[in-house]
């Protein structure tokens, strides 16, 4: 699951080793090597299928990065795997005494 996060593109990826100076919902900027880089993030930004892109940074201030590590999640990775929920338990059956499946019933047990 984790190389399938990385392959879809969500989330925002360190390219190089270096110290985060500045990191807010729009953009995080690190320092290495004697310059700096400015990583801008996706904000609420429609994609082409018409779904929301959004980004949210898990670095903060100060800390050191290393090359290959996750700076932002998008909505469907945390921690740069994907967010896969929980097992539930459905069943698609007759309800109220009708006689046709016309309801999903969804369990709240595990």
């Amino acid at each position: 699951e984790r190389q399938a996060a990385l392959d879809s593109g969500v989330s925002a990826i360190s390219e190089r080793e270096g110290k985060v100076i500045y990191t807010n919902t729009d953009k995080i900027v690190l320092s290495g090597n004697g310059d700096t880089i400015t990583i801008p993030l996706v904000m609420y930004q429609r994609s082409n299928k018409n779904t929301c892109m959004h980004q949210k940074t898990q670095v903060s201030r100060g800390k050191c990065i290393k090359k290959g590590q996750i700076l932002a999640d998008g909505a469907a990775t945390v921690g740069g795997e994907l967010a896969l929920g929980k097992n539930v338990l459905v069943a698609y059956m007759p309800w109220e005494g009708y006689n046709f499946e016309d309801a999903v019933l969804i369990s709240e047990r595990r």
